[in-house]
């Protein structure tokens, strides 16, 4: 930084400080750079199906749901946020795509949920991570967080298609860009669609620091690198007994 001419040389040394490397993950197969298009009109209608029959089958829990919702706290019964999407970009070897000045890492959608939360002030539009014992979750909130029942209505952003039954999470816009910051890989999860529940969400619970990404990580490449209509049959079937015993929700 230039400083006036009437101040000492001394103070004109610039102190370069080395960045931090990023989190590595080891991957027996990498994942691949190029987005996967595997769906095809056959899996999309799978996604559309299971999908339309959930929202039906759900539908009555639903209602029920936001009915608890309205009765026990103020604000709107649905939650929207800005997530990112499926990346069909070709990725660059560097952190994220350069192509664009400001790159999000994907295509950015608004995602639907069940209001969990008490409604925040206006002022607080920072994204950040929920913890365990947040203090703005509500009680019937921490019942539907526990047995992941928030998450129903996605099944209209699978109908939509921003989503698939199956696949990584979206993350929030400026976490998703600090995440890949941090972690090398990190953008290569957005090479599928992301998913309402997966192979990470049925092994781990909700993230609260940077180990527990970089494992969720892990489970998410693995899912990439062998994504088949079978696989998601199977992910979809665990993820049942997950939601009966609330066993990676809080």
């Amino acid at each position: 930084m230039k400083h006036g001419a009437c101040e000492p040389k001394s103070a004109m040394r610039t102190v370069l400080h080395r960045p931090q490397p990023l989190r590595r993950i080891e991957l027996v197969h990498p994942a691949p750079l190029h987005p996967i298009d595997r769906e095809g009109r056959a899996r999309r209608l799978l996604n559309v199906l299971v999908a339309a029959v959930g929202l039906g089958l759900a539908l009555p829990l639903m209602l029920l749901v936001a009915v608890l919702i309205k009765l026990t706290s103020r604000g709107p019964v649905l939650f929207k946020q800005t997530r990112v999407g499926l990346d069909r970009r070709a990725l660059s070897r560097a952190g994220g795509n350069t192509r664009r000045r400001i790159d999000l890492g994907g295509r950015a959608f608004t995602i639907y949920k069940f209001r969990t939360m008490r409604v925040a002030p206006e002022n607080s539009a920072r994204q950040v991570w929920a913890v365990p014992d947040d203090d703005r979750v509500t009680p019937v909130g921490r019942v539907l967080r526990k047995f992941r029942l928030d998450e129903l209505p996605q099944l209209i952003n699978v109908l939509k298609g921003d989503m698939n039954i199956v696949g990584p999470r979206p993350e929030q816009p400026a976490i998703f860009v600090y995440l890949r910051e941090q972690i090398e890989e990190y953008q290569r999860r957005q090479r599928v669609r992301p998913g309402i529940t997966g192979w990470a969400q049925i092994n781990q619970g909700y993230d609260t620091t940077i180990d527990d990404v970089s494992r969720k990580l892990r489970y998410d490449l693995e899912y990439i690198r062998r994504q088949s209509p079978f696989e998601d049959l199977k992910i979809m079937a665990h993820t049942i007994p997950v939601m009966a015993f609330g066993q990676t929700g809080w």
